[in-house]
């Protein structure tokens, strides 16, 4: 294993190109390759096709999420949007309608953004080259290089989650994954590794090694076609690689929803596009400060009173009962919600507000909700049967 050196932070990103080009086996790319064409996976939707836009759109939804669950909302999205012409001439509401439930809502706004830019600068046809895709919204470096392989064979290298950690265990490498010396690292290694000719195979057998073998915890390190090459392996740090930083402590946010009811229908607010679950519909929230006291019982006459102000423009209130809360994870965050049932004495005519929308009952298994807004309203509706 000598031939392997370790290559971490503390070891200078000066002297990196001389250790890669003395210590790439040639079989390696060879290797990854041949498992990947008897051992990988084939069937999956967006294989087996050079259309740009198809192979795009997965590489998009799986940024952070699992295969299993993109699958039905590429299907579905595929059916709404089959082209990339369709999906840059259609409304923002509808793209977030059907990216709804898969979390992460920047990705879905990059998207349509992308989209776009691509049919206003490029006549609807994807750039050529890796350095051109990655100037464009959601498509970084390595998501780029993944459409230019599978959609024409070019030779560039991909660097995800799941290739870092496979790197990192097959060559020993120590520091954070996200430090900028690793990064460099791992990406002049990357590189250094690029088959010359199989590059389909060999960058779909990378993806398919960190995800179905070589995963972070409990990884099957007898399966794995690296093993006999594998640092991490030999001495015994595959539990400890990649290495991890510590991880503060969840931080837990409160906020109190309103479920403002009228006949059939229920208001609906339009998020800002920055932020969470941004440029999707959700419900009125109680302001700020209000919703960080809910813990500790806020004074009932003072809710009343902010409640009150949110509902005014849309009409006057005839009972507002609290309904049971639940939390919510986020990447960096636990959310606490607390929902309030709102039903209207008198309505306005008029919602007074452009970001606001009243919504049909029947229709929210369609609206562009955020996934927990979504199920909470189509619970309580199902479960009522009534406005």
């Amino acid at each position: 294993m000598g031939k392997y050196p370790k290559t971490g932070a503390d070891a200078g990103a000066s002297s990196d190109k001389w250790q890669i080009a003395n210590c790439i086996d040639p079989s390696f790319s060879a290797c990854v390759i041949a498992w990947q064409q008897e051992h990988g996976r084939h069937l999956l939707p967006w294989q087996n096709t050079r259309d740009a836009y198809r192979i795009w759109l997965s590489e998009i939804m799986l940024q952070q999420t699992q295969v299993a669950a993109v699958i039905p909302y590429y299907s579905r999205f595929l059916a709404r949007f089959p082209d990339l012409f369709s999906l840059a001439a259609a409304p923002s509401e509808a793209v977030m309608s059907h990216w709804s439930g898969l979390g992460y809502y920047s990705r879905a706004r990059n998207l349509h953004r992308c989209a776009q830019r691509v049919v206003e600068q490029y006549g609807g046809v994807f750039p050529a080259t890796p350095e051109l895709l990655a100037e464009l919204p959601g498509i970084g470096r390595s998501t780029a290089a993944a459409i230019v392989a599978f959609s024409q064979g070019a030779r560039a290298a991909i660097l995800d989650a799941n290739v870092k950690r496979v790197l990192i265990r097959v060559f020993g490498i120590e520091g954070y994954p996200s430090a900028k010396p690793v990064q460099d690292a791992l990406w002049l290694r990357a590189q250094a590794l690029l088959p010359h000719g199989g590059i389909e195979a060999y960058t779909q057998g990378l993806m398919d090694l960190g995800a179905t073998l070589c995963t972070r915890s409990k990884p099957a390190c007898d399966r794995c076609p690296l093993i006999s090459r594998c640092v991490a392996h030999a001495s015994d740090r595959v539990a400890l690689l990649p290495m991890r930083k510590p991880k503060p402590a969840v931080p837990h946010k409160q906020t109190a929803m309103l479920i403002i009811t009228d006949a059939a229908q229920v208001l609906l607010q339009l998020r800002p596009d920055s932020g969470i679950w941004g440029g999707l519909l959700s419900l009125p929230e109680v302001d700020g400060q209000i919703a960080l006291n809910l813990a500790q019982m806020p004074d009932p006459a003072q809710f009343a009173q902010s409640v009150a102000r949110i509902v005014a423009p849309f009409g006057s209130i005839a009972s507002c009962q609290p309904l049971p809360s639940f939390s919510h994870g986020f990447t960096h965050f636990k959310l606490q919600v607390t929902p309030y049932r709102v039903r209207l004495a008198r309505r306005l005519p008029a919602v007074g507000q452009s970001s606001h929308v009243w919504y049909a009952q029947s229709q929210l298994a369609d609206a562009p909700l955020p996934a927990p807004v979504k199920k909470l309203l189509l619970a309580l509706f199902d479960a009522t049967g009534t406005s």
